[in-house]
């Protein structure tokens, strides 16, 4: 089998040498803080909304006001954010500190380009406050190598008044979700806003039992993956409660759910600031998601800091590090609610464990399932998404539509 490194050819070894012989932000000093110099370092992330920059300038603010010997430089990288950190990390100009998403960090851990972080983690840093499946996906090989920052879960949001109308209760299963989006469907009014891609129905996926992704192939054409996504395909074919959101004019669950095009959608967090600034007409609701099979689930989707591996400044990186994924500086970065806390004690501080609606969401977080699942979650996800939407659209039977994707996926991984 092909190389499984992202570095098309280029040997960890020689990665890591050229990061320290290049040094890491070689714009800073390469000794850290002697002569009373101050230590620069450097954090790279993707942007935000003003709201949240300006959050994450204040949690620096303060950090740097407690370590008036440490300066952070802060970079954002706008665009195509994992190639551009993947290549000045070969290249030895990584940043000290940076996020990487959860979906992306098994194939980076493998590299060996991130910093494990167990040595340097204290008892005060309180490393069961936070929710468990969220830092379980930053942890390999018994190895922490990232410590979450915030996250969203999905839960139902669903329009109070649509509802009533139609004299629906809010669905608690999926059998009750399925018959309440039949009768919330009339005049041009949709049931349900459906996003059908992996990332939103892995939990639909394995709810019978199945595994996506087995032994780091793709799985989904088994019979219990196929049984469990069924009902999300009849609901658009057969049913006709069941509507993308693309296929009315709007762009992603939010939008239609605040066009009232669709009485129900399943959404995460970032759905709330969208539709209080957007649509701040519509009255809706949240819950946890319908059970399947009496069993609760949901997604979840986080990001970590993380430290190069190649740094040479890595007791100013964790300190840094270890200041926002603390309880202090997580507190700040999450005080606006754009993101939820990944420790239990801040969302209970803040209160938004007792929220009206980002409550059903932080209760999601502890029996979530990750958005991470092996280094070749990529490929199994492209594949899944092209054939099943075929398959959604009622262009083909959707047993056909898996077992093809399967087959490719994995005839993918395979060659790599």
């Amino acid at each position: 089998m092909k190389s499984r490194k992202w570095m098309a050819g280029l040997g960890i070894a020689s990665m890591l040498m050229a990061g320290v012989l290049s040094g890491c932000s070689s714009d800073g000093a390469s000794k850290e803080g002697t002569d009373g110099e101050k230590t620069e370092v450097t954090l790279a992330g993707w942007g935000g909304n003003p709201t949240e920059e300006k959050l994450l300038k204040q949690t620096i603010a303060d950090f740097e006001e407690k370590h008036p010997n440490i300066d952070v430089k802060i970079e954002v990288i706008t665009e195509q954010y994992m190639d551009v950190i993947k290549t000045r990390l070969i290249g030895g100009e990584g940043p000290d500190v940076f996020y990487l998403d959860a979906f992306e960090a098994p194939a980076l851990i493998e590299t060996g380009v991130i910093e494990p972080l167990d040595e340097y983690v204290t008892e005060d840093f309180d490393v069961e406050d936070f929710e468990k499946p969220l830092l379980e996906a930053f942890i390999a090989d018994d190895k922490t190598y990232g410590f979450p920052k915030d996250y969203s879960t999905l839960a139902l949001f669903y329009n109070k008044k649509m509802l009533a109308d139609a004299g629906v209760e809010v669905p608690q299963t999926w059998d009750e979700f399925r018959e309440a989006a039949k009768k919330l469907t009339k005049d041009g009014q949709y049931g349900f806003g459906v996003a059908p891609e992996l990332a939103r129905q892995f939990w639909v996926a394995e709810s019978l039992g199945g595994d996506v992704v087995k032994d780091g192939q793709a799985n989904f054409a088994s019979d219990e993956v196929a049984e469990a996504l069924k009902p999300v395909i009849d609901m658009h074919n057969v049913d006709k409660s069941a509507v993308e959101p693309k296929e009315v004019g709007a762009t992603w669950g939010g939008e239609v759910f605040g066009q009232q095009k669709a009485a129900m959608v399943i959404e995460g967090n970032w759905a709330i600031p969208f539709l209080a600034d957007t649509f701040p007409d519509v009255e809706y609701g949240t819950a946890e998601l319908p059970s399947i099979n009496g069993e609760k689930s949901t997604m979840a989707y986080s990001v970590a800091y993380v430290m190069n591996a190649a740094s040479e400044k890595k007791e100013a990186s964790w300190e840094l590090l270890s200041y926002l994924t603390g309880k202090e500086g997580m507190e700040t970065w999450t005080s606006k609610g754009y993101a939820l806390p990944t420790r239990k004690s801040v969302a209970e501080k803040l209160g938004y464990d007792q929220d009206e609606l980002r409550g059903p969401l932080v209760a999601g977080a502890s029996y979530a399932t990750v958005w991470s699942e092996g280094s070749n979650l990529p490929i199994i996800m492209n594949n899944f998404n092209n054939q099943f939407l075929s398959a959604f659209l009622g262009d083909r039977p959707l047993e056909e539509a898996l077992k093809e994707a399967e087959k490719q996926a994995n005839s993918e991984i395979d060659s790599k």
